[in-house]
């Protein structure tokens, strides 16, 4: 007998945004952003894959998002405007490591139409209380090339605090890259004292 995790059905709603998993019927609203944003997205992601854009692909990652959802190993969700229904970017809580750690990796990314209008800080925000109050995860890691001002301000703006630098991190564009390390912790103590 083969027991089956109910699909659990993740729904974070902000201001401006509905953060939930992607869809079958999300093909051609990610596809069509994906491709208007390419230049502005390939300086910072791993290089593409030839089928990046294709149906297959994305139907292999919907499936992904759902078995991840059930085994409680990412969580991978697309940004929804709520005004007008409009994909706008993604975020993903990955790698996420229980027992002793309680910890995930956080990644995102933005459509170039709607980056800087604060769309990512919202759903950061949003995601980071939804790991700590709701997951009950201690630690969110992430990781951005040293250049990468928008992400470094996006992260410091929302509550993460620099660590350090990961030599050879990542794969950009087909080269290993330095990337910078930040965190944010549930019960962050870092930069206080016990003093008044």
């Amino acid at each position: 007998m083969m027991l089956m995790r109910a699909r659990r059905k993740i729904r974070i709603e902000t201001e401006r945004l509905v953060l939930r998993a992607p869809t079958h019927a999300d093909f051609n609203p990610w596809t069509g952003l994906r491709r208007d944003s390419e230049e502005f997205l390939t300086p910072w992601e791993p290089a593409w894959a030839e089928d990046h854009l294709s149906r297959r692909a994305f139907t292999n990652r919907v499936y992904w998002a759902q078995r991840s959802i059930a085994s409680d190993t990412a969580l991978p969700l697309f940004l929804i405007r709520r005004e007008d229904d409009q994909l706008v970017g993604a975020i993903t809580l990955d790698n996420i490591r229980r027992g002793p750690a309680q910890a995930a990796t956080v990644g995102y990314w933005t459509g170039a139409a709607f980056a800087r209008r604060g769309y990512m800080q919202e759903a950061l925000v949003s995601v980071t209380h939804h790991a700590f109050h709701v997951m009950g995860l201690s630690r969110i890691e992430a990781a951005c090339l040293p250049e990468n001002t928008a992400s470094r301000g996006l992260l410091e703006r929302s509550g993460f605090k620099y660590e350090g630098v990961a030599q050879s991190y990542l794969q950009i564009n087909g080269r290993w890259r330095n990337h910078v390390l930040y965190a944010a912790l549930r019960m962050d103590r870092r930069g206080r004292t016990d003093a008044g």
